[in-house]
């Protein structure tokens, strides 16, 4: 599905939504509800990769397919490589088979596991006999993505002899491990980070408890780059947030008052206010502790006609596509001078293109949503829209809602 995007002729924004649970903590808190069945939770993510996540841990034997679902590949890989007697295919789509798993399946291979490639060596599909997993230390690489960390973190309380987890070198993504830690406290696993080792002790069940999912800060990005692109005035407010939240997602409070753009909090309800103008005409940013902003950052300051180098992107080559790639093809057919490295993103002072241009979305839905705010400035074409159901099935519904309109092509 191609869609016309155009912005709304009132650039002085005021609206009230609703956005579905954090992805991140759903696809965790699955993972441990499936161990410890009597955890009830609530605000689950209503994205494809919270169902795949769900359906995947609800098959006893043979195919799971995930699609596009990396978080489940890399939490199904290790929960069935756990799971006594459990014989399982696990597979995804062309890209997904094209995402290494190798750092994780050597990981699980050194615990005892039995998993063997049915395709190419080091990526998925992979086939796994579950086992009983009694070997309790193992060491990874710091700088991979958490992902395959949290993976060994959420089937460590169903370990025998729990597990010792040694971080060699500079770690990426800590919010995510501290995400991850976060919730096994907040169900009674015992567990300590001290400089690089990790330990989770294991446990035979833990007490009855609700947990309610918070809304996803990755998803609020979106809304925070719309704010910063209006007019002085304009005022979005979400629900259902934490002024302390898990997600490393959430420095987009700090991060945005770098374009005028304030925060506040009302009960679990977040502000999201246009103050003023930028602060400066450039930005540097490190954002190691949160690539899933980066396209969402870099679109902001090309709307606002900024300067910005991001740093920490490493990871962003092995996402659903190669993110930065993506983002250099698509912002130099708006107009932006931009340049990219394995591990970062420059863009200079740029004018906003006013001839018809097609936004691909590589089969990522950070692609469609990232680009969405822009129309705020011209109107897009957004290719295959509906990707962002990976995530967000409502985003363009909640546009809508807010002011915009969306024209099937």
């Amino acid at each position: 599905m191609n869609i016309l995007l155009t912005g709304p002729t009132n650039k002085k924004l005021e609206s009230k939504l609703s956005v579905t649970g954090s992805k991140s903590e759903t696809n965790r808190l699955l993972l441990l509800q499936a161990i410890f069945p009597n955890i009830v939770l609530e605000n689950l993510s209503e994205s494809d990769d919270g169902s795949a996540m769900a359906k995947g841990l609800k098959i006893k034997e043979g195919v799971v397919d995930i699609h596009h679902a990396g978080t489940a590949m890399r939490f199904l890989t290790a929960y069935f490589a756990s799971q006594n007697g459990k014989n399982i295919t696990l597979t995804g789509s062309e890209r997904m088979q094209e995402r290494p798993i190798k750092v994780l399946v050597n990981a699980l291979r050194d615990l005892g596991a039995e998993i063997s490639y049915l395709k190419n060596e080091d990526f998925p599909p992979i086939q796994i006999k579950g086992k009983e997993l009694t070997f309790n230390k193992v060491s990874l690489p710091a700088n991979i993505s958490s992902q395959y960390i949290s993976a060994l973190l959420l089937i460590a309380p169903s370990l025998k002899n729990g597990l010792e987890l040694e971080l060699i070198g500079s770690i990426t993504s800590v919010p995510y491990i501290k995400m991850t830690l976060s919730l096994l406290d907040q169900i009674g696993i015992k567990n300590h980070f001290k400089e690089n080792t990790i330990k989770v002790f294991g446990a035979t069940q833990v007490k009855d408890i609700k947990v309610t999912v918070e809304s996803d800060w990755s998803s609020a990005s979106y809304f925070f780059s719309l704010v910063a692109m209006s007019e002085p005035g304009s005022s979005i407010t979400l629900s259902s947030y934490k002024r302390n939240s898990l997600q490393g997602d959430s420095i987009l409070k700090e991060l945005y008052l770098n374009f005028g753009v304030e925060t506040t909090f009302d009960g679990n309800f977040v502000h999201i206010s246009k103050i003023g103008p930028p602060k400066n005409d450039a930005l540097e940013y490190d954002l190691t502790n949160a690539p899933d902003l980066a396209q969402t950052v870099v679109v902001t300051c090309f709307g606002l006609g900024m300067s910005c180098h991001l740093s920490g992107l490493h990871t962003l080559k092995i996402k659903e596509t190669d993110r930065l790639v993506a983002m250099e093809n698509e912002l130099k057919k708006l107009g932006a001078l931009v340049s990219i490295t394995d591990h970062s993103l420059t863009l200079s002072p740029s004018e906003i293109s006013t001839k018809e241009v097609r936004i691909d979305t590589y089969n990522d839905h950070r692609m469609a949503m990232a680009f969405g705010p822009l129309a705020l400035k011209r109107p897009l074409i957004i290719n295959s829209a509906e990707v962002v159901s990976k995530s967000y099935p409502n985003f363009w519904k909640d546009f809508e809602k807010i002011g915009f309109t969306t024209k099937v092509l």
